[in-house]
């Protein structure tokens, strides 16, 4: 049985993207989750680790995985889209498809955040997540961003970009981008109009998945 790699995002967790794991589970694939080295607990926890303990937590993952000799895909959803990406280098004669989930190529969208910052719960989500990250764990993240630039160029294995045209947290040209930029002979982008940055939790999730799950079929299914 083929295994998918959920990787969640920065300050995030595995509720990112269970809808799309439990989903590739129902549809006989094993699905991995796991929360980030400095992620889920205190604010202390989060100053205390830096991005790369997080790469090292999710290749930890991924290296149990191989062990059992599976297909392995890797699904990173925003920041661990980055990590995914990362991973699929390192890895590339093992790793069988690669799928990018709002990837922060180039973060934040000022209009888009104008937009949703009219909701007060979206209002009170950004207060408490300011509040929260330590801003050492916010460079991480932004030396992240700056060294995937080096990354993109070097991914071969087939990958799958998803981009919510109203991502308030990341520019919509960033899926352009990813599929200039990587050299994978294939490689393919859906962009989802009516998703913000949770393509997981958007209206549109179900065809998100259902593409998604395709994708992966396509590139390989070993039973």
């Amino acid at each position: 049985m083929d295994s998918c790699l959920f990787i969640h995002g920065f300050t995030g967790g595995v509720f990112e993207i269970s809808p799309l794991s439990q989903y590739m589970e129902k549809n006989n694939y094993r699905s991995t989750t796991f929360t980030l080295k400095g992620h889920g607990g205190t604010k202390t926890d989060l100053l205390n680790s830096s991005r790369h303990d997080w790469l090292k937590s999710a290749e930890e993952q991924l290296t149990k995985l191989l062990k059992e000799n599976e297909g392995v895909h890797l699904i990173g959803f925003s920041t661990g889209a980055l990590i995914a990406s990362r991973l699929s280098v390192q890895y590339k004669a093992r790793v069988k498809s690669l799928t990018l989930l709002s990837a922060p190529v180039f973060p934040l969208n000022p209009v888009e955040i104008i937009k949703t910052l009219g909701s007060f719960s979206m209002l009170k989500n950004y207060a408490n997540k300011f509040g929260s990250t330590p801003p050492k764990a916010t460079k991480e993240f932004q030396r992240m961003v700056r060294e995937s630039f080096e990354i993109y160029p070097q991914i071969e294995t087939p990958t799958l970009i998803v981009q919510g045209k109203r991502d308030h947290l990341v520019k919509t040209k960033s899926a352009a981008y990813l599929k200039d930029t990587i050299m994978a002979p294939r490689k393919e982008v859906l962009l989802v109009d009516k998703s913000g940055h949770m393509v997981c939790h958007c209206e549109d999730s179900d065809r998100i998945m259902n593409e998604v799950l395709q994708f992966i079929e396509s590139v390989g299914y070993n039973p």
